[in-house]
């Protein structure tokens, strides 16, 4: 007896699920979020918003498309650098000495330019788009 064959409904992406929409749309939140200067409360609560909105767009499914391939065994070692930083950050945060800077104050000096700043902000919309669809 034939076994019935199950197939998964993939929705057609949707009008504005589109590099064409949501890139200029990221690089307009980019360059609102790079003339926050740094380290304010304005700059701040952009910020959380801005990552809130999209980790519940992310856990709510809506923005989701399927993997083309499994994430292979080779992956579980980019968690070892991963790993590493966000200790040597944490470590040097709550150390708080001038002999030990983070990262990001490293980066202050150069993140003082308010188009460099949202280069980065733009780097980092979407790496973090690209999670959220994942």
């Amino acid at each position: 007896m034939e076994q019935p064959r199950t197939e998964v409904a993939v929705d057609a992406p949707r009008g504005w699920d589109r590099a064409v929409v949501t890139m200029p749309v990221l690089a307009f939140l980019s360059l609102i979020g790079g003339q926050l200067p740094s380290y304010t409360t304005r700059a701040n609560v952009y910020t959380i918003c801005l990552g809130g909105s999209m980790v519940w767009l992310g856990l709510s499914g809506r923005v989701r498309r399927p993997l083309l391939a499994p994430l292979g065994p080779g992956t579980a070692w980019w968690l070892l650098p991963i790993g590493i930083f966000g200790v040597f950050e944490g470590s040097t945060f709550l150390l708080g000495t001038p002999e030990y800077p983070t990262f990001s104050r490293l980066a202050d000096p150069l993140l003082e330019d308010e188009l460099v700043r949202s280069a980065a902000y733009f780097a980092w919309l979407t790496t973090f788009w690209a999670l959220v669809r994942r």
